[in-house]
């Protein structure tokens, strides 16, 4: 299979890290506009001024995030309009932020880039699927999460791996012939193509033809392979680990399913702090050109507001594709259906309900971002904590507007 940007893995031993890339890039014009990818001067107002009032430069207006000392109601949402009305409807009483809708110069060439890799490159997809590929609308997906990357390479970065933890998700978990027997061996064999193996040379190259194997593995190993040419050593293990966690959750479902057991709320809320997005907005610095240090990335605060953007995001999922689980096979666990078969409620209202436990996450996200950015106004930590609310808002934007894949429920 065509692999010419990998060359095959001689030895599991690792070579010097990469150098940090610069917090500024050159976009070619016709693929995208100016974005503000400057850090802002911790002297200049106040810390937490700066990071409520968001991203600035063309392109980036509305995408903020506010603190609230004391939440509002969940049942009262965002009403600010974005600067063009999105496509969808977004969730009665969902607490959001509108976005601008994403630069089309960008999402027209992430689009036409990821699908090369995922086809022709990697082959993750066979042309059958193509239909569902195009209906995922990645290239918009990650365009409205990253505004700041400052360019197509860095956007790239994000979008192969989405794409890849997207395959393993639906070749091993779900709808492409995945099953939660046997799940655990399969995982593990996929994450050594992001967690290399260290072994004997006897059986190295074992490994190696295996992460040729299938399409998870193949995907893991290239996108990984591009991420580590931009990453700093200390944020692709960041990656490692929050994929670790990813890969946990997984396994929990997966017992759930095997013994037709239904967990108790906080049970599912705990599986999902594992079994969710974090993946994914771990990375804002990467894609966004600079690094956060490794020492206030593992603060408790900062791993707080990461984990609670995570669980935000991923009941934002949960809502959005309600209708399209129920018309799966068997018991598909989410949410509002948790929540229906362990405090007795009807499925509109574990729905409300599930919608209030969203809202009350988002609220505990941005307060305790807030406070964080209070107490250490450090540059990249202001711009790591911004990063990670336009990813959230970015990740919600892509639900509302995929209407290929989801439809609300007629509780209203």
């Amino acid at each position: 299979m065509p692999d010419h940007r990998i060359p095959p893995l001689q030895s599991s031993l690792p070579g010097p890290p990469p150098a940090p890339v610069p917090a500024t890039g050159t976009v070619p014009v016709d693929m995208s506009v100016p974005v503000d990818t400057s850090v802002p001067d911790p002297g200049a107002g106040g810390a937490l001024e700066r990071i409520l009032r968001g991203p600035s430069g063309l392109g980036t207006e509305g995408l903020h995030f506010a603190r609230y000392e004391k939440p509002p109601a969940p049942s009262e949402p965002e009403t600010a309009e974005p600067e063009t009305a999105a496509e969808g409807n977004p969730i009665p009483g969902l607490y959001y932020h509108p976005i601008p809708e994403p630069d089309p110069a960008r999402v027209e060439e992430v689009s036409r880039r990821i699908k090369a890799w995922a086809v022709d490159e990697a082959q993750v997809y066979p042309p059958e699927w193509e239909d569902q590929f195009d209906g995922f609308s990645v290239g918009r997906y990650m365009v409205a999460c990253h505004p700041d990357a400052p360019t197509i390479d860095h956007l790239m970065i994000a979008t192969r791996l989405m794409v890849a933890e997207n395959a393993v998700d639906d070749c091993y978990c779900e709808d492409h012939g995945g099953s939660p027997i046997g799940l655990g061996s399969r995982l593990l064999l996929a994450h050594t193509a992001l967690d290399p193996l260290h072994t004997t040379e006897e059986y190295e190259p074992a490994w190696l033809e295996s992460l040729q194997s299938d399409a998870p593995r193949r995907a893991y190993r290239s996108a990984m392979a591009y991420f580590l040419e931009t990453a700093t050593a200390s944020q692709a293990d960041r990656y490692r680990h929050d994929m670790g966690r990813l890969h946990l959750g997984y396994l929990a479902e997966a017992a759930w399913a095997q013994t037709d057991h239904i967990p108790e709320v906080w049970e599912y809320l705990a599986m999902r702090q594992f079994n969710n997005f974090r993946p994914c907005p771990t990375i804002t610095d990467t894609v966004g050109g600079y690094e956060l240090p490794a020492d206030l990335h593992a603060q408790p605060a900062m791993q707080r507001v990461i984990a609670l953007a995570g669980n935000a995001t991923t009941i934002v999922n949960d809502l959005y594709s309600y209708t399209k689980e129920l018309k799966s096979p068997g018991t598909h666990l989410n949410l509002p259906v948790v929540i229906a078969e362990r405090e007795g409620l009807s499925e509109k209202d574990a729905y409300l309900k599930a919608v209030e436990v969203h809202n009350d996450l988002m609220h505990r996200f941005e307060a305790e971002a807030a406070a964080l950015a209070t107490d250490c106004p450090v540059p990249t930590v202001l711009r790591f904590l911004r990063g990670v609310a336009v990813w959230v808002d970015g990740n919600h934007y892509w639900h509302q507007t995929n209407t290929y894949r989801y439809s609300l429920p007629d509780f209203w």
